[in-house]
């Protein structure tokens, strides 16, 4: 009997006596799709495959960690590992065949003295913030807001009014009486988002307040507290919060003119609950205990120089930088204060680590596990931001926002991106070109 085959694209198979025409289709596919499963989940066990997978596509070493970390680049069984001539690449290869290639980056040796005390912080915008607008009662019946009227938006930034800047309320104030007296509309030079604008408005006199307005809410400096995260002693840099401070009415990040760093004292907690985020309460002086000045509100925190050292008991020396590719899912722990100044280290554990080879403020998933905090706090709460996370002895990161839905639990920034934006150099070899020049 001969054998007949039909021709028909992947409709047969081969039996012990002849090849006959699969009748049906979809169980072939799926016999098809359950061996290429099968073969996709063994795949990665077997050993040469398996170390490949495993093998990074970037590392990060610094002097202390070197020796260690090449050798554990090297210790694989099916693969052998070389290192190329400027010593910034290891390739690997398999029966004299180049397989894959690791970038090696030469960090610097930095030790950072973890913070966790308590901060309060001063602002003071660059230019003056319009955060809405109000009617002004004129010498007619005729309500009117002349801001809103010349088309100046909420969230927008008066940098200059008739050619002179605008840091403060009170320097508007005064060009706004000089303009109305004058009869004259003032000349406003306005940022609003990238966008520079220039526009005009008249003053209107307020007969019932006896002075002349222009029917806008400002804003020129903002206040809070939150918790330091590093400092560094051979630069006086620092870095809090971990996230940026917006306004509380346009929720726009605030431009910063100039700003101040204080000593803030924990004076009770609201614990928080699901839906419900607590909050630290504290209070500062902002004459008595400055730390230092604000130069940055990024993203990723505040940013500034101190005025003298600051201490930590736990780690009086400080600890080493550790960056996101030797971040461990597992325990860790975090300093922030409770009470008063009183430092205090508590455990959490690092659910989740997502390193990125770009910046990122959403880096890490932390989760308080401690039973005092949770006890005390109900879990991450307004005021702990920038509390520092320290595991196997280094500093990883820092808190930065709570889960609404779950208190107990929230996002972590990786320390590098920080460090970053502190002006602090991590790259060893940016540094020798900056001492060479």
């Amino acid at each position: 009997m001969e054998d007949h085959i039909i021709s028909k694209p992947f409709s047969w198979y081969w039996s012990d006596k002849e090849c006959e025409p699969v009748k049906d289709q979809q169980t072939f596919k799926y016999i098809c799709g359950s061996v290429l499963l099968l073969f996709m989940l063994i795949l990665p066990l077997i050993a040469p495959v398996h170390d490949y997978l495993s093998i990074p596509t970037d590392v990060k070493i610094s002097a202390s960690n070197e020796s260690e970390a090449l050798t554990e680049l090297e210790e694989t069984e099916a693969l052998t590992a070389f290192s190329s001539t400027d010593d910034h690449q290891v390739f690997y290869e398999f029966a004299g065949v180049p397989l894959k290639k690791t970038d090696v980056t030469q960090m610097r040796d930095i030790r950072l003295i973890p913070g966790g005390q308590s901060v309060g912080v001063e602002l003071h915008t660059k230019g003056v913030l319009v955060v809405g607008h109000h009617l002004v009662n004129g010498e007619t019946e005729t309500k009117k807001s002349p801001g809103e009227e010349a088309n100046v938006l909420v969230g927008d930034i008066l940098l200059e009014g008739n050619g002179e800047e605008l840091n403060s309320m009170e320097e508007l104030s005064t060009i706004v009486k000089k303009s109305g007296e004058a009869e004259k509309p003032i000349e406003l030079k306005i940022k609003r988002g990238k966008e520079m604008i220039s526009t005009s408005l008249t003053p209107v006199f307020n007969a019932q307040e006896k002075e002349y307005q222009i029917g806008l809410y400002i804003r020129d400096s903002a206040a809070g507290i939150g918790t330091m995260t590093f400092y560094d002693p051979e630069t006086k840099k620092y870095g809090a919060l971990g996230h940026v401070i917006s306004d509380m009415d346009t929720k726009k990040p605030i431009e910063i003119h100039e700003g101040t760093i204080v000593r803030s004292h924990v004076t009770s907690i609201e614990k928080g609950s699901q839906g419900i985020p607590g909050e630290k309460k504290a209070k500062f002086s902002l004459r008595d205990d400055r730390l230092g000045t604000i130069t940055k509100n990024t993203p990723f925190g505040i940013f500034g120089e101190l005025d003298g050292d600051m201490e930590n008991e736990t780690y009086p020396k400080g600890v080493p930088v550790g960056f996101a590719e030797e971040v461990e899912e597992g325990p860790a722990q975090i300093m922030t204060v409770l009470d008063g100044e009183e430092m205090q280290t508590f455990d959490v554990e690092i659910v989740s680590n997502m390193p990125k080879k770009s910046a990122v403020t959403k880096g890490m998933i932390v989760k308080i596990t401690d039973p005092e905090l949770l006890d005390k706090t109900g879990g991450i709460v307004q005021g702990m931001s920038g509390s520092p996370i320290i595991q196997n002895g280094k500093i990883i990161g820092a808190v930065t926002h709570v889960f609404i839905n779950d208190p107990t639990s929230g996002y972590g920034v990786h320390i590098e991106w920080m460090l970053q934006e502190a002006g602090i150099e991590l790259y060893e070899d940016h540094a020798n070109k900056q001492k060479a020049s």
